[in-house]
């Protein structure tokens, strides 16, 4: 199956920024979506809207961290849809700080969220897609993974264990299955400085607002990856905007 229209894709993360921006993307191309996020609110808001501009939407309550978590939002693409076509690994936190400041609560939550995340999405749709004899993975990485910038060594870190995990599934992949990372630069989402202290989030916060490109430009990236033939496979776009060293 080429093209998006038809395809069943799921998304983590898809309750706001290039989560939500894909799912938008992706939906008015006639795709069938399968959402996954932590905020019932803010996702049930977005499979709403989806709905009501026609599109096919389903929402489930999904945290990465939690295997069972992805079992269930693939699990949900099978029941509504008989086959998964794609898996978007989107979900992420910028909780940025200086080592200095030993914020190891986050530390270990982009560790959970980038790295096991990503493994537990992998685990739960690999087999789905060895058994159909096709299937995609699109993981959404960072330009902090190519250029290191303080204070955000350890985000940094976890968005280069996502170029190298996704480098590695994709030797692994076969002939018959894709794997695309997608790296975005400076985004204009509210995940920005979220969670940072207050000199580094507002520093954060007006330097997104000076530069960002909008989400739909990522969702745009990564639509672009999933429409493409079988047999073709984008290894990696990257993506950033023009005024980003």
């Amino acid at each position: 199956m080429s093209g998006i229209h038809g395809k069943v894709i799921a998304i983590t993360g898809a309750s706001s920024g290039i989560g939500e921006a894909t799912a938008q993307h992706l939906a008015a191309h006639g795709a069938r979506l399968v959402l996954g996020a932590r905020r019932a609110d803010r996702l049930s808001a977005v499979v709403d809207g989806i709905g009501a501009r026609g599109g096919v939407a389903d929402g489930v309550l999904v945290d990465v961290t939690r295997r069972a978590d992805l079992r269930r939002l693939v699990d949900t693409a099978l029941e509504r849809h008989g086959r998964l076509d794609v898996l978007v690994s989107n979900a992420g936190t910028m909780a940025v700080s200086p080592f200095d400041e030993l914020r190891q609560d986050d530390w270990d939550a982009m560790v959970a969220t980038h790295v096991t995340g990503l493994l537990n999405g992998i685990a739960a749709a690999l087999p789905v897609f060895r058994r159909q004899g096709s299937g995609q993975f699109v993981n959404v990485g960072s330009t902090a993974a190519h250029v290191v910038t303080s204070p955000q060594g350890v985000y940094a870190a976890t968005k280069t264990a996502v170029k190298v995990l996704t480098e590695g599934l994709r030797q692994e992949a076969g002939p018959d299955l894709r794997v695309t990372l997608i790296s975005p630069g400076f985004t204009h989402t509210e995940g920005v400085g979220k969670g940072a202290g207050p000199e580094i989030a507002a520093a954060l916060t007006r330097r997104r607002d000076e530069i960002a490109m909008p989400p739909s430009a990522v969702a745009s990236a990564i639509g672009y990856a999933i429409e493409q033939p079988p047999g073709v496979d984008v290894g990696e776009i990257t993506i950033r905007p023009t005024a980003q060293a």
